[in-house]
């Protein structure tokens, strides 16, 4: 067949069904070649349009399959339990199963370094604390978690606490920090390395302008023990680390670190009412994908699990471990995350903090 190139008889744009006929209240094209070119067109774009149709299925078909959430602390920590808590109710609410595997060792920079290195396609998740923003600015490290990561959601929160032995002569905060005052570096406070309490006794010294001395251990638990044990005067670890040692009255609270009190310990003022205003610790639980993960898995990953924490039954099992839902999921979330980073970063900088 040839085509004339002449004037086409009609210059209106036409919409052509699959039979080859116009759509009714347009024109069509009479030029044989142009309308081969409008039709080509038209094929090209349903093309594109299916190819991004299956892309996007694909990658949502990527979270049928199960999840593995790497949590970079021991088993029966603070951040397993809430992990473990919120991945069941996902799987109850018809979401992807979710696998809670723990990796601790070294400050929780080999499960941060193991999910940056993995494919992005939402299989494979972090579950860190404060530490994702602070282990980075305390050594250094092959990643960044700013631009390494996909933040999803802010899950729960849990304030610092700071405690001492019940048998302590020292009943309250500024007992305490009289005593500091009194005898520089006599006082030891325990902590865990690498994390935010690192961040937060050295808040906590320059807020009240006292030197004490700083003992780390690998975990809360260990320095909630050398309190027992009477090793070290006190420790300022996260509050379910604690929360059982106070209801058996073997721990007297002295402050909490959130800016309002909690309900598990009404009695108990915070560090900002006891004379320090500025101060403010919490722990905080979120949920992290690979930086590159696809925009649309990360938004249903942040749908779930905000859905997963506001639900009752997830708040009450929380509460029961010392714990506030959050949900705070997205852009927010990344602000957040933003946010943290510069103030804590700020107080590494200025107190030279590092860890080897």
């Amino acid at each position: 067949m040839t085509a004339r190139l002449g004037r086409p008889h009609s210059t209106k744009l036409a919409i052509i069904d699959p039979r080859g006929q116009a759509v009714q209240g347009y024109a069509i094209m009479k030029h044989p070649f142009r309308r081969f070119l409008f039709l080509a067109a038209g094929a090209a774009a349903v093309t594109a349009a299916a190819v991004s149709l299956f892309a996007a299925s694909d990658a949502w078909s990527q979270l049928t399959r199960t999840v593995k959430i790497i949590v970079p602390f021991p088993p029966g920590g603070g951040g397993d339990v809430v992990a473990r808590i919120v991945a069941q109710q996902i799987g109850d609410m018809k979401g992807p199963t979710m696998v809670v595997e723990d990796q601790p060792g070294a400050g929780t920079v080999i499960a941060t370094q193991n999910v940056v290195r993995s494919t992005p396609d939402g299989a494979t998740l972090l579950f860190n604390n404060n530490s994702v923003v602070v282990v980075p600015q305390l050594r250094k490290l092959d990643y960044d978690p700013l631009s390494d990561l996909a933040p999803i959601c802010d899950v729960a929160s849990t304030p610092a606490v700071l405690v001492v032995n019940s048998v302590s002569p020292y009943r309250t905060l500024d007992d305490f920090l009289a005593a500091a005052r009194a005898r520089p570096d006599d006082i030891t406070v325990g902590g865990a390395t690498g994390t935010v309490l690192d961040v937060g006794f050295e808040m906590l010294q320059r807020a009240a302008n006292v030197r004490m001395t700083y003992v780390n251990y690998q975990g809360t638990n260990q320095a909630v023990n050398a309190v027992l044990g009477e090793h070290i005067v006190a420790a300022l670890v996260d509050y379910p680390a604690t929360a059982g040692q106070l209801q058996a009255g073997t721990l007297r609270a002295l402050a909490i670190g959130s800016s309002r009190r909690i309900d598990w310990l009404p009695d108990v003022p915070t560090v900002a009412e006891s004379g320090l205003k500025d101060y403010e610790l919490d722990i905080w639980y979120g949920a992290f994908a690979p930086a590159k993960t696809p925009p649309e898995i990360v938004s249903q990953l942040a749908d779930w699990f905000a859905k997963a924490v506001q639900a009752p039954q997830t708040k009450a099992r929380l509460v029961t471990q010392g714990v506030n839902a959050v949900g705070q999921c997205g852009a927010p979330f990344a602000a957040y995350l933003r946010k943290q980073f510069d103030v804590y970063g700020r107080v590494i900088r200025e107190a030279n903090l590092k860890i080897e």
